[in-house]
C-alpha cells in the first residue's frame, strides 16, 4: 500500500496515472476505518481505475468541546484495511501540510442548508467539512468522490458545494452499513460502554417503527416523529438532539410526506452523539411491514434475554 503525506507527491502520482487515461475515485475519511468506510472503497473500485483514500483528522470540523484530541488514529491498521478493500494509495497529510498557516486559514461556507440539524448543534462544523473537501478535490482532482449516507446532511452540503462552485466531480452516496443488530456503523461506536451499546439500538429501532407506519399509509410527520420519540425515550441514557422528517434535497422540515424525504436523528447515548437516517419515498416503499415487525419483536426478545442474564451486551 502506497502512503503519501505531501500534497506535491499525491498530485504527481495522480497526474502520472491520468496521463495514461485512467479515472480516479476519491474516498475522503478521517481514518479509524470500519466496514462503512470500506463499502465506499469497494463502490469506488467498481467505478474507477484507481482509488485514492484520504485519511486526515480535520481540526476545522471539531468544536472546542469535541473529541479532536482523542479521536482514534491508527494509520497502519487503516492502511491494511484500505488495501484489502481495493484502495491504491492513501493520502495522509499532517495538519501543517493541509493548513500551513494554521490556525489562520481560508474557509468555504455553504449557506442555508448548513443552518439546521447537525449544523445547528455544531456551529462551524460544515464550514470545516466544506473547506477540507474543497482542498482534497483541488489536490486529488478526482472524477468521482464517495460519501456515506449516515452523514446525510454532509452529503447534501457537498453536493450543493460541487454544484455551486462548478466542480467537475460526480458525488456518490453509498447506503448505510449496519451491524447485524441494526446499529449504524460509526467510528464513535467504540466510545460506547456495553450497556450504552445496547441502548444505542433505539436509533435504528425508531427508524424501523417510522418505516412500518409509513408502509401502512401514515403520512403525517408529527405522528411518525412522536412514535419514534416514544421508542427512544425508553432508554435511560438516550437524549435526543434532533429528530426530523425533511425534504430529501433541501432539508426543510415537512408536515406531510408528499415527496421523497429523509428521516434523520441525532441522539446522545451517554456522552456519545450518534447519527442515523432512512430515506422514504411515497412511490417506493423499501421495507415490508411484516418484516419490520418481526425484526422489532426479535430485538425485544434479545434485550429481555440479555437483561435476564444480568447484562445488556449482545
Amino acid at each position: 500500500m502506497l502512503i503519501l503525506n505531501k500534497i506535491a507527491d499525491i498530485r504527481r502520482w495522480v497526474r502520472e496515472k491520468r496521463m495514461k487515461g485512467l479515472q480516479v475515485g476519491l474516498v475522503p475519511t478521517m481514518g479509524s476505518l470500519h466496514e462503512g468506510h470500506l463499502s465506499l472503497v469497494r463502490a469506488a473500485r467498481q467505478e474507477n481505475d484507481l482509488v485514492v483514500m484520504s485519511i486526515f483528522v480535520n481540526p476545522l470540523q471539531f468544536g472546542p468541546q469535541e473529541d479532536y484530541a482523542t479521536y482514534p488514529r491508527d494509520l497502519a491498521r487503516d492502511a491494511c484495511l484500505a488495501e484489502e478493500a481495493g484502495a491504491d494509495v492513501i493520502f495522509a497529510p499532517e495538519v501543517e501540510e493541509m493548513y500551513p498557516y494554521y490556525p489562520q486559514y481560508t474557509t468555504v461556507e455553504v449557506a442555508q442548508i448548513t443552518k439546521r440539524l447537525c449544523g445547528a448543534a455544531r456551529p462551524g462544523h460544515f464550514t470545516g467539512v466544506a473547506t477540507v473537501v474543497t482542498k482534497l478535490f483541488q489536490i486529488v482532482l478526482p472524477d468521482k468522490a464517495y460519501f456515506g449516507q449516515k452523514d446525510y446532511q454532509q452529503v447534501q452540503v457537498i453536493k450543493r458545494m460541487v454544484a455551486d462552485l462548478n466542480f467537475p466531480i460526480a458525488i456518490r452516496m453509498v447506503p448505510i452499513t449496519r451491524e447485524s443488530d441494526g446499529l449504524a456503523m460509526s467510528s464513535r461506536n467504540t466510545y460506547l460502554s456495553p450497556e450504552e451499546r445496547q441502548e444505542a439500538l433505539c436509533l435504528s429501532a425508531s427508524l424501523r417503527i417510522c418505516q412500518a407506519l409509513f408502509a401502512k399509509g401514515e403520512r403525517n410527520a408529527a405522528c411518525l416523529l412522536e412514535a419514534m420519540r416514544e421508542r427512544i425515550k425508553q432508554e435511560p441514557a438516550a437524549v435526543i438532539d434532533y429528530l426530523e422528517i425533511d425534504d430529501a434535497t433541501t432539508l426543510e422540515p415537512l408536515a406531510v410526506i408528499e415527496r421523497p424525504v429523509v428521516v434523520a436523528l441525532a441522539v446522545k447515548i451517554g456522552k456519545t452523539r450518534l447519527l442515523d437516517n432512512i430515506l422514504l419515498n411515497t412511490e417506493t416503499e423499501t421495507e415490508a411491514v411484516a418484516e419490520t415487525e418481526v425484526v422489532a419483536e426479535t430485538e425485544a426478545k434479545v434485550k429481555i434475554k440479555a437483561e435476564s442474564d444480568g447484562h445488556k451486551d449482545v
